[in-house]
């Protein structure tokens, strides 16, 4: 934009409306400037002032024109058609967009040099230190998790470090800036902070040294009491309420609320957080807190709900608080459970209960991890069969609230991949190896500072035999069905893999499942110093994007397995097996839940209901309020899954049945 000296008329109508300058040949206007609207503002240092020719409706309807009213300026440069009023103290050293709005603010200033919250330092998980982030604009998941965890290759985090140190420098400035169609309303002290476009700010106390990365797609909303030190907001983030967050990184679609307090962590995409407490965290996507009095310290998670009151330990007494815990990607925990770290917790299993022995069930996923008695019971493969399960991984997808197209983080929402069933395959190996070691007839079991029953031992083998089935029965079907097969030859070139990539084991970076060994080469190329930031996050989006070719690789190597053979050699009757064990497996898994959301609806769960009146009352109310079973929406979908997987498994038999 071209910008000219103020005319001796125009600094004469400016005086005569309250305005002064030291000097007002240090404040340059737009063409179209006119000095009207601009009333009772005071200029120091260099200024720049767009034109102000439009009205801006604030909330609630009232229409104000643009214009800089009862404000004072030093060295900034304000767009077109922005509505300034009524700051307190001063805005210094900022670059306002167009059409934007700051009304009742205590002061907006860049204080020297700052990088606005990039490469700050996050001491995440080990509040001792040792595990720092530095945080910046771009960050995902998955680079976190691996600046995380990979502590053991320091030339490669060293290598990360000085990237990322690299890129806050660039974004470093001394000149802080508010985009186009933003809102600022009723807001204290904002200082070195960047702020992205369309976002709004309304009532929020305090903000300092950080980068709210707003967009018309997704715009960042921060409301009343709401403070903010050295922090990184990515795109479509909501935060209201008194909350606080100090040494944070809080990714696209997340929510905080309700004095809700978040120190020294990081959090990806819809991350929802409320009334409880989060110290040093490592929230991967959909890590979901609600309940007053419930604590995440010094932890990992995903996919998690923590119930009422749950609470984690991170020290004892000793060397202050440096242990640390894992919770995979699925699990929950119920009211009043508690964990001692270090621990660390399968995929998908359920906490309930105090556990203090520092239990490890990370090679048995679905379990339940119950106290009893002040020892922690271990149920394994118990979480596969529950309604809740399911319908956590149903509702994941649909809770997705990333609405800006450029997404950081990768997350592949399948309950079972190679990542949970290598885990089932190894649960059942453990498993075996348990009963060969301490006899079939013991009755209980120990394992990792955990007890199994006999019971449950010989349950959770089935599952999980049940759970690989499904899986690798879905992978088989998936390869065969959209194929024109009429002889074997035609079936063995469809089940050949596309991709040599994906045999051996896998790994969960914190939303994205990939092949360890691919990820491993990425790290290589890191460490050589080969690949940028971005170079990295592409190869990140290629992993994501050939994951089902990779998944069926993997499939086939533990299908081959089972057929004790190689595509080359297997035959129509062990392909018609597995399909005949997969459709066996959906119905039979489908039959459980269905029995497990049963007792949703059964007379226990009808106390309360029909208050005043007799049983005939009370399942009327209880029907009224819940619904009945057979209607129930999640149940017709368990009786529909069961009927169509039923159908596909006889259209495929019917279909290979052709092959010459």
């Amino acid at each position: 934009m071209a910008y000219r000296k103020l005319t001796a008329a125009e600094i004469a109508a400016l005086e005569a409306q309250g305005c002064t300058a030291k000097n007002w040949a240090d404040v340059e206007v737009a063409d179209a400037f006119e000095p009207r609207y601009v009333r009772e503002a005071h200029f120091s240092g260099h200024n720049r002032l767009g034109a102000f020719r439009r009205e801006i409706e604030l909330p609630g309807g009232l229409q104000v024109h643009s214009g800089i009213y009862n404000v004072t300026l030093h060295n900034c440069e304000i767009g077109d058609d922005a509505h300034l009023y009524n700051i307190h103290n001063y805005i210094a050293n900022y670059h306002v967009g167009a059409n934007t709005c700051i009304e009742n603010v205590n002061a907006i200033l860049v204080d020297g040099r700052t990088a606005f919250g990039n490469g700050v330092r996050v001491p995440v998980m080990n509040e001792g230190g040792g595990r720092e982030i530095p945080i910046f604009n771009e960050l995902s998941a998955s680079l976190a998790y691996i600046l995380t965890l990979y502590r053991h290759r320091p030339k490669m985090i060293h290598e990360l470090e000085r990237q990322i140190d690299a890129y806050a420098e660039e974004q470093a400035s001394e000149v802080g800036y508010i985009g186009d169609h933003v809102r600022i309303l009723n807001c204290g002290s904002i200082k070195n902070v960047r702020i992205g476009d369309y976002a709004e700010l309304n009532g929020v106390s305090r903000l300092k040294n950080g980068t709210i990365n707003s967009n018309q797609a997704a715009p960042v909303r921060l409301g009343s009491g709401v403070k903010c030190v050295d922090f990184i907001l990515a795109s479509g983030v909501e935060i209201g309420d008194s909350t606080l967050v100090d040494k944070c990184f809080v990714g696209q679609g997340c929510e905080f609320d309700k004095h809700y307090s978040a120190c020294e962590s990081l959090f990806f995409s819809n991350c929802q957080g409320m009334h409880g407490e989060a110290c040093a965290i490592f929230a991967g996507p959909y890590t979901v807190t609600h309940h007053k009095s419930t604590l995440l310290i010094a932890g990992m998670f995903s996919f998690l709900n923590a119930g009422s009151g749950s609470n984690q330990s991170n020290h004892m007494y000793k060397l202050g608080p440096i242990h640390q815990g894992i919770a995979e990607r699925g699990a929950k925990t119920t009211s009043d459970s508690y964990l001692l770290w270090p621990s660390k917790i399968g995929a998908f299993s359920l906490v309930m209960g105090r556990h203090t022995h520092h239990a490890d069930t990370s090679e048995l996923p679905f379990s339940y991890l119950i106290e009893n008695n002040s020892e922690s019971y271990l149920v394994p493969g118990a979480n596969l069969r529950t309604v809740g399960t399911i319908r956590d991984a149903q509702k994941w997808p649909k809770r997705d609230n990333r609405k800006d197209p450029h997404k950081l983080d990768l997350i592949n929402f399948n309950l079972l991949s190679p990542y949970t069933v290598q885990k089932m395959w190894r649960g059942r190996e453990v498993l075996n190896e348990l009963q060969a070691l301490s006899g079939e007839n013991t009755e209980v079991y120990g394992y990792k500072n955990c007890k199994i029953r006999n019971s449950s031992l010989r349950h959770g083998r089935e599952l999980y035999t049940i759970g690989i089935q499904k899986f690798l029965g879905n992978s088989l079907i998936s390869r065969l069905e959209e194929k024109e097969l009429h002889t074997m030859a035609d079936v063995r070139a469809a089940l050949r893999p596309d991709s040599a990539i994906g045999l051996g084991d896998w790994v969960d970076l914190a939303g994205l499942i990939a092949p360890k060994d691919e990820v491993t080469k990425l790290l290589d190329a890191v460490e050589q110093g080969v690949l940028s930031l971005a170079d990295i996050q592409t190869r990140f989006e290629q992993m994501h994007a050939h994951y089902y070719s990779y998944e069926w690789t993997w499939a086939l190597d533990k299908l081959e397995q089972v057929w004790g053979c190689s595509v080359e050699q297997v035959t129509l009757e062990q392909i018609y097996q597995t399909i005949r064990q997969w459709k066996e497996a959906v119905v039979s898994l489908d039959k459980m839940v269905y029995d497990d959301a049963r007792k949703e609806f059964d007379l226990n769960s009808q106390t309360g209901f029909g208050v005043d009146g007799d049983r005939e009352q009370a399942e009327a109310d209880f029907e009224e309020v819940r619904g009945s079973f057979e209607s129930n929406s999640f149940v017709k979908a368990v009786l529909e899954h069961i009927e169509r997987k039923s159908a596909l498994g006889e259209k495929m038999l019917t279909k290979l049945a052709q092959v010459k």
